[in-house]
């Protein structure tokens, strides 16, 4: 395998919350408070080393997120010291040449929020957007670029209808209405945050939100009822509510909301994508003998390329990977990943001009916990040391020679993917 990089494309990293540990304000620590009690990626404070680390890797831009309960651990009260870590961070990114991407909410939410409903109460959709006028104004002038909100469809889906993540409530009503909320939340942030930011006097404002797209597949082709159920698993998973949000129409499962009419409401599209789903009925699926990670997910690459294309047919905007991983704790397959990922967007034709690899090092991933390893750096969380992996010194490759070559795939990435074991095999 031998290709280039896109001219314009820069490829970066992301990080989420949870690698910051020791916040005990918000939803998640009650959940599962292994995530928030223990160190995690400890980023509060090894950041400027981690920075660094990015630095000697060439990552050219960052996904940075704000932990909202840190920020507001009050309603209307706002902890001016945490903002100014967060201000600090993101002037230390552009010293450092990375351009920061910033993510204003991502599965999180304070305490004092959740007590009131969270996001299934459409009265606290106020509480996000003072929020988000008081993160513009604090760092404004530092960050151009924005992401609402990190994949509503599973922020609703598992916590609303699935019950698996906090508050753990199984209704099809409940999560219908948590993804209506969110898609009303997204177009006031976004026409919030450019109004903002052009009051301070800057026109270069883009906002977006980051999607959690998959490529959905009936098991048979031929079968009409797999057909039907991939179609309508597409819909309700991510098809109406990327609608909703990017141009504001509505259709089952999202419902009516006043902010919720017709528009443009997105500057890029924030594309998260990690897996396919193969689909013969109503539950979720995957296709037998497929290459997976250690999460049992598929790998299929080509998927990249068919979640982007359909929201960009769907308005044609600039794409960003917002974010693009794998889980393989031993990293033994996590560069062909990364190559044959970006091989899939580079050959796509479609304008794709931001690639961040979730996640840049190891961290706390939700009811996972420590056990599943996303990262390019490895992170020892009883000592909080860093360690390259082979896969970060792949990419750092990647950024240095703008693609890869034959020497660079068969040094890094030649190596066999796991396949997915049938029951009773």
């Amino acid at each position: 395998m031998e290709f280039q990089l896109k001219p314009n494309l820069l490829l970066g990293a992301a990080a989420a919350t949870q690698i910051e540990a020791g916040d005990q304000n918000n939803n998640w620590y009650g959940w599962y408070r292994q995530g928030y009690s223990e160190n995690a990626a400890g980023r509060c404070s090894h950041w400027q080393e981690d920075l660094d680390l990015m630095s000697s890797m060439g990552i050219q831009c960052y996904r940075l997120e704000i932990e909202w309960s840190r920020v507001e651990p009050e309603d209307g009260v706002f902890d001016e010291t945490a903002i100014a870590h967060y201000r600090e961070e993101i002037q230390a990114l552009l010293d450092r040449g990375i351009r920061p991407l910033l993510t204003l909410h991502h599965f999180s939410t304070p305490l004092w929020l959740e007590a009131r409903g969270g996001f299934a109460n459409r009265d606290n959709i106020t509480c996000y957007l003072l929020y988000v006028r008081k993160m513009v104004e604090s760092l404004g002038d530092l960050v151009s670029e924005y992401i609402t909100v990190n994949e509503p469809n599973v922020y609703a889906f598992n916590g609303y209808f699935e019950g698996i993540w906090p508050p753990g409530r199984k209704s099809l009503l409940d999560m219908s209405r948590v993804m209506t909320n969110l898609a009303a939340a997204h177009i006031e942030a976004y026409g919030l945050i450019r109004k903002t930011r052009l009051q301070m006097g800057f026109t270069d404002t883009r906002v977006g939100f980051a999607n959690h797209l998959r490529s959905f597949a009936p098991r048979d082709p031929a079968n009409p009822l797999h057909r039907f159920w991939s179609s309508r698993a597409e819909q309700i998973f991510q098809g109406s509510l990327t609608r909703a949000m990017c141009l504001g129409r509505t259709a089952f499962p999202i419902g009516k909301h006043p902010s919720i009419v017709p528009g443009r409401y997105c500057d890029f599209h924030g594309v998260n994508y990690y897996t396919r789903s193969t689909v013969s009925g109503p539950a979720d699926g995957v296709a037998p003998g497929c290459a997976v990670s250690d999460l049992g997910w598929e790998i299929y690459p080509a998927g990249i390329a068919e979640a982007a294309r359909k929201v960009y047919e769907l308005l044609p905007r600039p794409i960003y990977i917002t974010e693009n991983g794998v889980c393989d704790n031993a990293d033994r397959f996590r560069a062909r990943y990364v190559a044959e990922h970006l091989r899939a967007i580079c050959g796509s034709g479609l304008p794709v001009e931001r690639y961040y690899h979730r996640c840049f090092c190891d961290g706390w991933e939700w009811t996972g916990g420590f056990a599943a390893r996303f990262g390019l750096v490895h992170v020892n969380f009883d000592t909080q040391e860093r360690t390259v992996k082979p896969s970060g010194k792949f990419y750092r490759r990647v950024i240095a020679e703008g693609g890869v070559s034959e020497a660079l795939y068969r040094e890094f990435c030649d190596v066999p993917y796991p396949a997915r074991q049938e029951e009773g095999a």
